[in-house]
């Protein structure tokens, strides 16, 4: 029994890192952007969109990992993924424009993405669906190492060594991560030679989970609304960086403190399942964030926007994705057991997907103050709250005529 649970331990470790990989590729040149919009002679806002165009990249390139996933197993294409990615990271250190950082980003983020993917489609393998929410809260304490020590960690490399030392580092994780998965993590879906690559049958295979409503209602709702934490990320160093003159040390510290919170309701949410539904806490999340969303920004309305008062704002809206996010990618992923791979694919195109296209209305709009970056992150959680309400009853139609259809 220990050798089993020690075996299980090791696995959700490396499943988490695979998971953190491109939240460390997101954070840690964060506090680097104004050293680097110097160098590559532009601003920060500009410097911003290499961060939407990694975004793209894992949402466009997820579409691409599914099948191959389901096709060739699990381990495969993520390490093709891993070597494209050291690839791109190491094309990223040598960037001299602007233009050239945000391709290359945009091919690094295609090289991470069968790691995201592939953990998700893999927890839904190994685990059943009451465990891959406990599962998918134990890797976001995992990935909540991302925003505590990437920020931190990138804004010491850029102050000492520049910012091209963060993607030296970011490369030589990966080849550790790759080491890892090789020796220690089981193949978890054998080669199917019966899942087709050809292109119609893939759209058609994706149309078909998009359309279930058990899949759209969290899915979609639940990307609309964890928008907000891209649009935060994009914004970010535009707030305490320029607005409040924070160092890169310091706004490294803000930004783990603010990550605390996040990291911290999902290890409360593994606790909170013996008691309550997967259902009852997603509410309870959405519940939460949208009256934090309201209050803060009534607040930025009337002139309260200290930095203490912003950073523990921030905290309490980033801690509900605590309760949103594993509970309703859990409960998307349950009904597609033979297709969890093509499931979280989906799922992931779509939370990067938005998450790309509303995190560049920051560096599109050339957004300098903190009022229109909150304004966006309250109407996502507000949108998608709505979504998912309106999800629900769709999912009882389904389910009555699928009871009727089988009886």
């Amino acid at each position: 029994m220990e050798p089993l649970m020690n075996q299980k331990k090791i696995t959700i470790l490396i499943l988490g890192l695979m998971t953190a990989l491109s939240p460390f590729s997101i954070d840690m040149y964060l506090p680097a952007f104004e050293g680097m919009a110097a160098d590559l002679g532009t601003t920060v806002a500009r410097i911003s969109l290499s961060l939407s165009s990694y975004f793209v990249g894992l949402s466009v390139g997820q579409l691409f990992y599914g099948p191959l996933l389901d096709r060739f197993g699990r381990k495969k294409p993520i390490f093709c993924g891993l070597v494209l990615y050291v690839a791109a990271s190491i094309a990223c250190l040598f960037s001299r424009t602007a233009e050239g950082l945000i391709a290359w980003r945009l091919v690094q983020a295609l090289g991470a993405c069968g790691c995201g993917v592939g953990a998700m489609a893999m927890v839904r393998d190994l685990f059943t669906t009451k465990e891959s929410a406990k599962v998918f809260s134990l890797l976001m304490l995992i990935l909540g190492a991302s925003p505590m020590l990437a920020p931190t960690t990138g804004g010491y490399l850029a102050a000492a060594f520049g910012w091209q030392s963060v993607f030296v580092v970011l490369a030589v994780m990966a080849g550790l991560l790759f080491a890892g998965i090789w020796f220690f993590l089981p193949e978890s879906h054998p080669d199917d030679p019966n899942v087709t690559l050809r292109p119609g049958p893939i759209l058609v295979s994706f149309w078909e989970i998009l359309r279930d409503p058990r899949f759209y209602a969290y899915v979609i709702s639940g990307s609309i609304a964890f928008s907000g934490l891209f649009v935060y990320i994009a914004g970010s160093p535009i707030i305490f960086l320029k607005g409040f003159g924070t160092s890169q040390t310091a706004y490294g510290w803000i930004f783990a403190i603010i990550a605390g919170g996040f990291i911290g309701v999902s290890q409360l949410n593994v606790a909170l399942l013996r008691r309550f539904t997967n259902e009852q806490l997603l509410t309870a999340g959405y519940a939460g964030q949208v009256a934090v969303a309201a209050v803060f920004l009534t607040g930025l309305f009337l002139g309260q926007a200290d930095l203490y008062t912003t950073v523990f704002m921030l905290f309490l809206f980033m801690s509900c994705y605590g309760l949103i996010n594993p509970n309703g990618a859990a409960m998307a992923l349950a009904p597609f057991g033979d297709r969890a791979g093509r499931a979280a694919a989906m799922m992931g195109f779509l939370q990067m997907g938005l998450g790309a296209l509303i995190s560049s209305l920051v560096g599109v709009f050339d957004i300098e103050t903190i009022i229109p970056v909150v304004a966006i992150m309250t109407a996502g959680t507000l949108t998608g709250f709505a979504i998912l309400i309106l999800g629900r009853r769709r999912i009882v139609t389904f389910s009555t005529r699928q009871r009727v259809n089988a009886a």
